[in-house]
């Protein structure tokens, strides 16, 4: 799987509008401001996901991407287990930082998971006229390698490599840290940089 530089820069593009929509959303909820980062774009191979997603214990909402393309991959929201209790403490009004996840918290992580993801498609489709639309919401909570590794078993093609597409949103106040990630199909992948790159050269 290679992507030239434009093509990264216009998938990096993609990342900026739909994580800003989705930070936005993040920052209303928790009534504090939420820095997103650059986005990074990069091509793992499957037998090293472990040193991209690393050991850490982690609460993964995860859809599959449907619409235009009726299985188009995934798009995740991916928050520490640290900082997801932090996050649905500022949600409950609780603030004990050691406390076992609960069902509460659970559906709340759901509900977050969702805007979220929901925001995070509503500008791809705005900016691209590309319709892609989240599954309700599965909800995991595993060490991150692992949660990859088993999603990207479900995935429809047989792959050795994988595009990871992820945004990292913080909000400093609450201390909390989490991603977007999107493990795109090829034909998904392949739609998205067609319209990007058709939309970069019809310019302003």
């Amino acid at each position: 799987m290679k992507l030239s530089s434009v093509q990264m820069d216009a998938m990096q593009e993609l990342g900026n509008i739909g994580a800003a929509h989705a930070a936005t959303t993040l920052s209303q909820m928790l009534s504090s401001p939420v820095e997103m980062s650059v986005p990074r774009i990069t091509v793992v191979d499957i037998s090293q996901l472990a040193d991209h997603m690393g050991e850490e214990s982690a609460a993964f909402v995860v859809f599959e991407l449907q619409g235009e393309i009726p299985h188009g991959g995934y798009i995740i929201f991916y928050i520490s287990k640290k900082s997801a209790v932090h996050l649905t403490n500022t949600m409950l009004g609780l603030t004990d930082p050691d406390r076992p996840l609960n069902e509460m918290d659970e559906s709340a992580l759901i509900e977050v998971g969702n805007i979220m993801a929901s925001a995070f498609l509503d500008a791809t489709a705005e900016l691209l006229g590309f319709i892609m639309l989240p599954s309700p919401p599965a909800l995991t909570i595993d060490m991150a390698h692992a949660a990859i590794q088993t999603l990207v078993a479900q995935m429809q093609e047989e792959i050795n490599e994988v595009l990871l597409f992820s945004t990292e949103l913080v909000c400093e106040e609450h201390k909390v840290d989490s991603d977007i990630i999107m493990l795109p199909e090829s034909t998904t992948l392949t739609t998205l940089i067609e319209r990007l790159e058709n939309l970069m050269k019809s310019g302003p």
